[in-house]
């Protein structure tokens, strides 16, 4: 596992540096509010472990990997969602702006396709 950057965001919320509200845990994941929500449900999970982005992640923690979906199922349910999207983001082109792999859970709301 590569080292976190001192600076990275979601690693403290993961160490409980920086509050956060927390909707789900088990021992590799936590998955809690986005602070700028795009939908009525809006739940970042993200890996303890860090990785700069999705990509890195599933080569080199796949269950991590899956086990990210899970929570993230886990998070639909406890917000009562029929449907739910899902989305990483990798890399600067695609809209990531902090640099730990993470998932967003959208829902709550109709949505569009195309996305973006």
């Amino acid at each position: 596992m590569p080292t976190a950057p001192s600076d990275c965001l979601f690693c403290k919320i993961v160490a409980g540096e920086i509050p956060a509200t927390v909707v789900h845990e088990t021992k590799t994941t936590l998955a809690f509010r986005d602070v700028a929500p795009q939908a009525p449900t809006h739940v970042l999970v993200v890996p303890r472990s860090h990785y700069e982005n999705a990509a890195e992640l599933v080569e080199a923690e796949p269950e991590t990997f899956l086990e990210l979906t899970r929570a993230a199922a886990a998070v639909a349910e406890l917000d009562g969602l029929e449907g739910y999207r899902l989305v990483f983001n990798t890399g600067a082109a695609a809209h990531q702006t902090v640099f730990h792999a993470h998932l967003h859970v959208l829902g709550g709301r109709p949505m569009t396709w195309p996305p973006g």
